[in-house]
């Protein structure tokens, strides 16, 4: 951590109890792999109860209607829908905060730099779906082509936190990048693919919440609460429009400034001011204390951009609670040996075994040769391979796209292609990284391996 950053342990001048009790646990929310550990964990938890004596009252509990009702008027959906189109939102605007945060400010920015995972990404969807539909063309299950498109960032990043800093920095950033595009496809695909019905007036009603959004911003309307109303609003309409609901949280992620408002010069001089009246001993007297004080909050969360502060503030809840959730709701499948040799699970499975680490190669390659894009430093061919087969790991995503494409028993059949698919891209991509990078890495002692302990450790 950097000595300079200020953290709430800097305002404790003696720890409490509470403080014993949840520095652990904060601990725990920051290490990078705690979120694909919960939400490995709920996948097992929710397999395990499918295929267990309580396995009735465990899938029936997410059929449960859950709902409202005033007079008329009435709004119930099964505990499910609420997650897949309703909590799910947050995870996808918060997927929107990413792309921004890239396309602004991150290796989207350039489109030199860009050009290599974008070449990537087209690869790796492209390629799967083919292989999908080569196996499954002309069938019932013709549908699903987009299931093995996407990469599940959560246990990606999980997956390259388990080889540490042995990982090339470029070769991290170009697959986060890729992931990043990767989900950019995965959005038009649903947004595109798998709509249906189109409401007009409800698709009329989300583009003027979308309006007011982009015209309160204009005049400078900063209060969350506006925003969280209107995208409570476009959700909803959304949602009756026939275009996927989560599509609103994307969009409300992709207009969500990346800028501060407040410069670091004039927040500076303002909390200058706030030291004197402190170091004075003049605060006891001033008046409008509690407003002041929410001034200060107000001026130290706009030197951040709104990006940053939400994209920190609901990570966690997104991480730990929402996928960990969606997990619980949608990976519970009875299994059967059977059910491994199912068409539908094998071109699931085969479209993320093979399909990403032959497309995303290939393309890069494709780009390189091209002269529209180069390989990071230090990051060879094989890296990028490796790199394609980790990428395989479809779940979230992937789970995702087969409860909107298919439905019973194709459905169960591809979450079996899908998690035992993902697992084995798992096992393959760190075995394949981590066998590539032992071997490109220099001899313990070596000039090398001397030159390159000072950029380790201060990764470490």
């Amino acid at each position: 951590m950097d000595r300079d950053a200020v953290t709430d342990s800097d305002l404790v001048t003696e720890a409490a109890p509470i403080d014993r009790l949840i520095g652990p646990l904060e601990r725990f929310l920051h290490v990078e792999a705690a979120g694909g550990i919960v939400l490995l964990l709920c996948t097992i938890v929710a397999l395990a109860m499918a295929n267990s004596p309580a396995a009735p009252g465990f899938l029936a509990l997410w059929e449960t209607e859950i709902g409202i009702r005033a007079g008329a008027f009435q709004l119930t959906h099964s505990l499910r829908h609420w997650i897949n189109d309703g909590l799910m939102v947050l995870f996808f605007f918060v997927v929107g905060l990413e792309v921004k945060r890239e396309i602004v400010l991150g290796e989207l920015r350039d489109i030199r730099r860009a050009a290599l995972p974008i070449a990537g990404a087209i690869g790796g969807m492209v390629v799967p779906a083919c292989i999908y539909l080569v196996l499954q063309g002309g069938t019932p299950a013709a549908r699903g082509w987009g299931v093995p498109m996407a990469t599940d960032i959560a246990f990606v990043v999980g997956c390259m936190a388990v080889l540490g800093p042995r990982i090339p920095q470029g070769l991290r950033v170009m697959l986060l990048s890729l992931v990043i595009g990767d989900d950019i496809g995965a959005i038009l695909v649903i947004a595109i693919g798998y709509s249906t019905g189109i409401n007009l007036g409800a698709l009329l009603a989300a583009a003027a919440g979308i309006a007011a959004v982009l015209a309160l911003a204009r005049l400078g309307v900063r209060s969350f609460a506006v925003y969280t109303v209107l995208g409570l609003l476009i959700w909803a309409a959304f949602e009756e429009s026939g275009v996927h609901a989560t599509i609103a949280g994307v969009i409300l992620g992709l207009l969500t400034p990346a800028y501060p408002h407040l410069s670091e010069g004039r927040v500076a001089s303002f909390l200058g001011r706030v030291v004197e009246i402190l170091k004075g001993g003049t605060w006891h007297r001033q008046p409008h204390r509690a407003a002041q004080v929410q001034t200060v909050r107000r001026a130290a969360r706009e030197v951040v951009s709104p990006v940053e502060f939400l994209e920190t503030t609901l990570h966690p809840w997104v991480g730990f609670a929402i996928l960990p959730l969606f997990a619980l709701a949608n990976a519970g499948v009875p299994f059967h040996i059977r059910s491994l040799l199912d068409p539908v699970a094998v071109a699931v499975a085969a479209s993320l075994v093979v399909g990403k680490p032959l497309g995303i190669p290939l393309a890069s390659r494709l780009a390189v040769r091209l002269g529209l894009a180069r390989l990071p430093d230090g990051v060879g061919w094989a890296g990028i391979a490796g790199a394609g087969a980790l990428a395989g790991i479809g779940f979230t995503m992937a789970l995702f796209v087969a409860e909107l494409a298919l439905r019973e028993p194709l459905l169960d059949t591809a979450k079996v292609g899908i998690i035992f698919g993902s697992a084995a891209a798992a096992v393959i991509g760190l075995s394949a990284l981590a066998l590539t990078l032992k071997r490109a890495s220099p001899s313990a002692g070596s000039p090398e391996s001397v030159a390159a302990a000072p950029g380790q450790h201060r990764e470490r």
